[in-house]
């Protein structure tokens, strides 16, 4: 298999371009979605494996370009897994993840009233795959486990980052330094696993 040297990443959400883009080998020229104006395609694939195929296939043949994409989220198990692929769609329209995050608590209070006093166990789970045109090379999941916290903590990362606690550790993934994150996340697991295909 020949390197990549061209990659379009397919994502629309900002945080989760940089995150892909930093992770990436530095001689991979890359390429936004926003470079080509691309709309997301619509993600109506029942797993994160699914979601994540559709949206690499559909950037890749709309730009001619091979495309890395992403679909990932939080699950909670006493949630019955959710909001799970549903977890972009939870912050309403615009993606608004202060409104997410309302709701998973609100959620929690629904389920147990003293969830708070819990350890309420949870796992970000990242899928990603590489399609050129209408060709998989890759799909790959990564997943780390953890818990929620009693209240939103650290102003780093996106998304859910600042509700969750890694396994082990006692900070957010929101308090934590980017490249401490980098380190340990789900996208940074899966990422292993396609490194040999970059």
């Amino acid at each position: 298999m020949t390197k990549i040297l061209k990659l379009l990443i397919g994502t629309n959400n900002k945080g989760k371009f940089k995150e892909i883009r930093d992770l990436l080998p530095k001689y991979i020229k890359t390429y936004s979605t926003a470079d080509y104006n691309l709309k997301s395609p619509r993600e109506d694939g029942l797993t994160f494996e699914e979601n994540s195929l559709i949206k690499s296939k559909y950037f890749s043949k709309k730009s001619k370009l091979i495309c890395l994409a992403d679909d990932s989220g939080l699950e909670i198990d006493i949630l019955n897994k959710d909001p799970g692929i549903y977890s972009a769609r939870w912050g309403g329209k615009n993606g608004d993840f202060k409104k997410a995050i309302k709701r998973v608590y609100k959620e929690l209070s629904k389920k147990d009233k003293n969830w708070q006093k819990k350890k309420i166990k949870a796992r970000f789970v990242c899928a990603l795959s590489i399609c050129f045109l209408d060709k998989k090379i890759i799909s790959v999941l990564g997943k780390i486990e953890g818990f929620i916290s009693n209240e939103p903590r650290g102003k780093n990362g996106f998304g859910y980052d600042p509700i969750f606690i890694p396994k082990n550790k006692k900070k957010t993934f929101g308090e934590m330094p980017l490249l401490q994150k980098y380190k340990i996340d789900h996208r940074s697991v899966a990422f292993k696993k396609i490194k040999k295909f970059l």
